[in-house]
């Protein structure tokens, strides 16, 4: 079965774009949004939560927060 994450992506008022991963384990996370990483630019900074590397029988979520400069 497959697996899914949520994807929440903000533009501010400056153009900067944050995309926050929801419902994601591990590495899952950063594989969900390399493509539109790639397709947006430069990424400028990322922080990786600390359930970013819970063990995944854990059942947290996992949210990851990044900004993307055009």
């Amino acid at each position: 079965m497959a697996e899914y994450q949520r994807v929440e992506y903000r533009i501010g008022k400056d153009g900067k774009v944050t995309e926050t991963v929801l419902d994601g384990q591990g590495e899952s996370c950063t594989l969900a949004t390399a493509e539109m990483e790639r397709s947006l630019g430069l990424v400028e900074s990322r922080e990786l939560l600390p359930e970013y590397t819970a063990e995944a029988q854990n059942g947290l979520g996992v949210e990851q927060t990044q900004s993307v400069q055009e």
